[in-house]
């Protein structure tokens, strides 16, 4: 069995809270983007292994695909299995490769080995696996709150615009991003600034992670204003970073763009 698991951007980004078991609260929308890693998993005798190609990431137990295996294997009598993750979407980037893959990890089993699972069910156990997990479930445009895994569908339909993403050579952990951050409640909830035209979101929407990013890299912002000077309708930092996205009217050719980073076009599968 082959599926694919694609990767997401943060259409703003709010830290609002610090909790007393350290981690945050926060507002963003969720919104899928065409990247996408590339998963098989085929039953095996032997003991459930993961093999990992396309970038050199190292295999142990903390991987989010072996966690989702092992999670459903304490509920389920599953098979021992062998889990192929071809990576194309770029780590420490913010665009939440790990936590896809792993909820892809998840379907994939429920429907290989015919567990019945619902939704609601398997959104249950990809929260437990991380904070990004529950959105790839159901892998729509959302808006999540508390930890980001209170999540609400909203109606939001970018697909007649041309979202394209820049990632620089720089890798950034979650560690490193939320370091320094002060929390703020906004005046205006997100999830009605989402409604606004896509033209005016850079006067109101923004990323929380940018402001301290900018300055430790400024590549980063560099890369958010070549965006912008190309025609973006807005654009931003995903996640906590480090890839960049543009949203323009129309597909554009931002080759040029290149020497700040690798350029991702979005793919139609």
């Amino acid at each position: 069995m082959i599926s694919f698991a694609n990767a997401k951007i943060n259409l703003g980004l709010n830290i609002t809270a610090k909790r007393p078991d350290g981690y945050h609260e926060l507002q963003t929308v969720f919104y899928p983007f065409g990247l996408y890693d590339i998963i098989e998993i085929n039953t095996i005798e032997t003991r459930t292994t993961l093999t990992i190609t396309g970038i050199d990431l190292q295999v142990d137990e903390s991987n989010l695909c072996l966690k989702a295996y092992r999670l459903l294997a304490t509920s389920y009598a599953l098979p021992e299995v062998a889990i192929h993750l071809h990576k194309q979407i770029p780590f420490g980037a913010g665009l939440g490769g790990g936590s896809s893959d792993a909820a892809v990890v998840l379907k994939m089993l429920n429907d290989k080995f015919q567990l019945n699972l619902a939704g609601n069910q398997l959104v249950d156990f990809a929260a437990m696996l991380g904070a990004d997990c529950p959105f790839f479930i159901r892998n729509s445009a959302t808006y999540a709150t508390g930890t980001g895994t209170t999540l609400h569908h909203i109606d939001l339909d970018l697909s007649d615009k041309f979202i394209v993403l820049i990632k620089p050579d720089i890798h950034i952990s979650t560690q490193q991003a939320y370091a320094g951050i002060s929390p703020v409640v906004p005046e205006q909830e997100l999830d009605e600034l989402i409604t606004l035209p896509i033209q005016d979101w850079k006067f109101y929407i923004k990323n929380d992670f940018e402001d301290r990013l900018f300055e430790l890299y400024p590549i980063i912002r560099d890369i958010k204003l070549a965006l912008y000077e190309n025609g973006a309708l807005y654009a931003s930092m995903s996640g906590s970073g480090s890839s960049v996205y543009g949203i323009f009217d129309q597909k554009v050719d931002l080759s040029k763009l290149g020497a700040l980073g690798t350029i991702y076009y979005p793919v139609s599968l």
